[in-house]
């Protein structure tokens, strides 16, 4: 405890203002718990960047950790363009402390003789990303912390592309910030460099939006719309989008609809949970909505509920919805003649395999990369002479087109209405499209089960978890055979009947993934962002024909379970 103490202690010095010193003196004094989970680690840049509870500490945001990470970042800037007019662009999402951060990072950017644009108030993340290439910028910085719970916020970095940094680039910026002290900040703002930015940006998204998103479709006037922004930052782009486009019916969920960084109407602002789009569903049910579209706080992400054949409303995964908008959008290439085996599709390793196979049939290529859209971004960048049609992973999040170089809930609200108002005016629904592409491939079903495990003590049983699986891999899973273990940490995969190991070519990750004869799946993976270990389960089986898709789900459904029971 002693190390924390130390550690602890140079925050006393006269590189922090008076708050900060009064309170770091009073956990010393009164709180050693608490101060050794400030100060036991350093944040770092994950699969999301940079995101932890907001106060004071090493491990934490706040002015200093993000001043750091800035002066950091402008080193690297300043060696990366060394003769270079450096420019960057700042957004922000709703939470109550990305303003002003917003405000710290444009200070110390500026102080380091970068010229800074920062939008003038809160704006969804993928406008940001699309800003960088907008106003042909050398980096990004977004202030947000997703959907995670009120007491946090994050700060994520973005490259000329308008991409996420990766490797090598991430561990060189976080070299440079850990040879940064503290009183080595430059927070003294040249106030010359610094522009406002805001609607000038936001219509040049709508118009690129529009024509990556909206389609020769009919009857959009007949399409009712419940959308919900979960008193995030999605207000700001997605109803005017979608009236641009020509959807009218549009049901705002007015108790959700103000930006407030406490997320007051739910427990969790993350459209991935069932609850958070509970408000939007009562709503449709009471004016018989077609669709319910919710988005977390800086709107990367997407939730969507349609009608079953039943007329009920259903909320959808992000394998589900990611399979029908690229089912969709290959189709329409198809139909005006673009495809030429130029074209990708991209998805990541714990994502569905359906996505896979309807590229397949089309003889479009699937790129798969890491979790983290970052990825996705990458592979854009990587393959210049190829095209790309969209692409998604299973936590909701889908790009249409190469505009965006991150997930866009923006854009794929606006292609969810295309596909289901195509879908009614052809005597179809979104939902029997879905079941139409079960019948065509396979009935997917796939399960997502997270464990939380906070603090020092949860890092250690996650670490402990993954090695237990690593030592004693299991041999079935749902009274299936093991055929394939994918460990991705040493880019191995093992094929347990021969033995016979293969390299995997994607950079390394702590992930493991096994696979059974009858192609069922498990990966395990500790969460980059949060607290978390997370495991995903898919399983897949024959649909002869859609009156049968109720009992194939409970089928699969229950042997999820079972893989479940059996691993837990």
């Amino acid at each position: 405890m002693e190390h924390i103490i130390s550690k602890a202690e140079t925050w006393l010095t006269d590189a922090f203002d008076t708050d900060t010193k009064q309170e770091i003196q009073e956990l010393i004094k009164t709180n050693i718990a608490d101060l050794n989970e400030r100060f036991y680690k350093n944040l770092e840049f994950g699969t999301g960047g940079m995101r932890g509870v907001v106060g004071v500490g090493t491990n934490r945001i706040n002015k200093y950790t993000i001043g750091k990470a800035t002066q950091g970042l402008s080193n690297y800037l300043h060696k990366s363009y060394p003769n270079k007019k450096i420019k960057a662009v700042i957004g922000y999402d709703c939470r109550h402390d990305s303003k002003w951060l917003s405000e710290v990072v444009a200070n110390v950017l500026s102080a380091n003789n970068i010229q800074v644009f920062v939008f003038e108030d809160l704006r969804p993340t993928p406008e940001l990303s699309f800003a960088v290439n907008h106003l042909q910028c050398d980096v990004g910085i977004v202030l947000t912390a997703s959907h995670n719970p009120p007491e946090y916020n994050g700060y994520k970095v973005y490259w000329n592309d308008g991409g996420q940094i990766v490797p090598p680039q991430d561990k060189e910026i976080i070299n440079e910030v850990n040879h940064v002290h503290y009183n080595e900040i430059n927070f003294k703002a040249q106030k010359e460099l610094i522009s406002t930015i805001g609607t000038e940006i936001d219509e040049a998204f709508w118009q690129s939006s529009l024509q990556n998103g909206a389609f020769d479709i009919k009857g959009r006037d007949g399409l009712k719309i419940v959308f919900t922004p979960l008193h995030g930052t999605a207000i700001k782009l997605i109803p005017e989008v979608l009236k641009r486009a020509g959807y009218d019916n549009v049901f705002i969920v007015e108790e959700q609809s103000k930006p407030d960084g406490d997320f007051p109407t739910v427990k969790s602002p993350n459209p991935e949970e069932p609850e958070a789009l509970k408000m939007a569903i009562d709503l449709a049910n009471k004016v018989n909505a077609d669709i319910v579209l919710g988005t977390d706080p800086d709107s990367d992400r997407i939730g969507i509920a349609v009608r079953d054949l039943a007329g009920n409303m259903k909320l959808l995964n992000g394998n589900q919805t990611m399979s029908i908008m690229t089912d969709f959008l290959i189709k329409d290439w198809e139909k005006k003649n673009k495809l030429n085996g130029k074209q990708f599709i991209g998805s990541t390793i714990v994502s569905t395999d359906l996505v896979s196979e309807i590229a397949k049939s089309y003889g479009v290529e699937t790129k798969i990369g890491l979790t983290g859209f970052k990825w996705i971004a990458k592979m854009i960048k990587d393959h210049p002479n190829q095209e790309f049609i969209g692409g998604g992973e299973e936590s909701f999040g889908y790009l249409v087109g190469d505009f965006v170089r991150d997930k866009d809930a923006v854009t794929s609200a606006l292609l969810a209405c295309e596909i289901a108002c195509d879908a009614k005016s052809k005597g179809s629904s979104f939902y029997q499209e879905l079941l139409e592409l079960y019948t065509k491939h396979h009935f997917y079903k796939e399960r997502l089960v997270s464990l939380v495990k906070k603090g020092i003590d949860g890092g250690e049983q996650i670490k402990e978890m993954m090695n237990n699986l690593r030592d004693n891999p299991p041999i079935t899973l749902g009274g299936e055979k093991v055929i394939c273990i994918y460990d991705y940490r040493s880019s191995i995969k093992k094929e347990v009947t021969t033995g016979k190991e293969s390299t995997i070519r994607v950079p390394k990750s702590n992930v493991l993934i096994f696979e059974t004869e009858n192609g069922a799946k498990i990966a395990a993976r500790p969460s980059g962002t949060e607290p978390k270990i997370k495991f995903y389960f898919s399983v897949k089986s024959k649909l002869n024909n859609i009156a049968d898709a109720s009992k194939i789900e409970e089928n699969l459904d229950i042997k999820i379970q079972q893989i479940i029971d059996e691993l837990f």
